[in-house]
């Protein structure tokens, strides 16, 4: 028996896919659409565990289709966790900080009220609700800025820009921290594992890297790994428009993870060299 995942292209399910005892499911063997097809899956596989690696993370999109970020983000994962609760298996669904309003300067704790300012994080909202309503066995992990060397993101846009490019104006008054997917995962695996252990876990999680950093600090941080003359300036949310607004403040409080399932904050500077090595284009 294995953790079934639902993803199989995200950049969480690619590290998933790596670790042992796990069952990865892509589209063409399930719609997140189709939350029916999710909960039969379940029923189908009959994992000890299930981890929603899956989701729908366009987040300027979202706000033009707002009815499949939440068919995806919201039901699908509703249909996930009703299905775990009646085989009372652990689930372990994957979330996100904009489902805060990104207000203030404090760092998120999980039990802070949610806001959500863009369809995208009131999609995930809607996820989270639903999990806990379920009555299962679950844990919802908040994470931040993932990084991977898998599909598209901000480390391999930076790599693809600075090569281009002798400088560049990045966000500056966005503070957070990149979240290494490959961290993300192995905190998923034994979230589950736990939760098989002691339902008593099941709760609302945070787990972002550290120190803490605005996009122009890790754009930096990119170029200097990587070797490249590329200068960065800060600029403001404001000279960037975005048709999503976008939360300042996604400093995550990750306590409560590291007191309950003993999972520290990763150090997110290690974990982008092991991306730009992944990428061969570390120094």
């Amino acid at each position: 028996m294995s953790i079934l995942v639902f993803g199989k292209t995200g950049q969480l399910a690619r590290e998933l896919a790596l670790l042992d005892g796990v069952t990865c499911l892509g589209r063409a063997q399930v719609d997140l659409s189709d939350p029916a097809a999710c909960a039969e899956a379940i029923g189908h596989y009959a994992p000890v565990a299930v981890i929603n690696a899956a989701a729908y993370t366009a987040v300027d999109r979202a706000e033009e289709e707002d009815a499949l970020a939440q068919a995806v983000n919201g039901a699908a994962p509703a249909a996930m966790a009703q299905a775990c609760a009646e085989l009372d298996i652990p689930f372990v669904t994957v979330s996100t900080d904009y489902v805060f309003d990104g207000s203030g300067t404090t760092p998120w704790q999980p039990s802070d009220a949610v806001a959500p300012i863009n369809a995208y994080g009131r999609s995930k909202l809607a996820g989270e609700e639903a999990v806990a309503a379920a009555g299962g066995r679950y844990a919802i992990l908040r994470t931040s800025w993932v990084v991977s060397a898998h599909g598209h993101n901000f480390v391999k846009t930076m790599l693809r820009l600075g090569a281009e490019r002798d400088h560049l104006s990045i966000v500056g008054d966005q503070i957070g921290a990149p979240t290494p997917a490959r961290d993300i995962a192995a905190a998923c695996l034994e979230m589950a594992r736990q939760l098989r252990a002691d339902r008593n876990k099941s709760g609302t999680y945070h787990l972002q890297g550290l120190p803490e950093v605005s996009w122009a600090g890790v754009a930096a941080e990119i170029f200097a790994q990587a070797g490249m003359t590329c200068e960065v300036t800060d600029i403001a949310t404001s000279a960037y428009p975005t048709p999503a607004a976008r939360p300042l403040n996604s400093r995550l409080d990750c306590t409560t993870l590291e007191t309950v399932f003993n999972i520290s904050q990763p150090d997110w500077r290690l974990g982008l060299r092991g991306v730009l090595n992944d990428l061969g284009e570390a120094l």
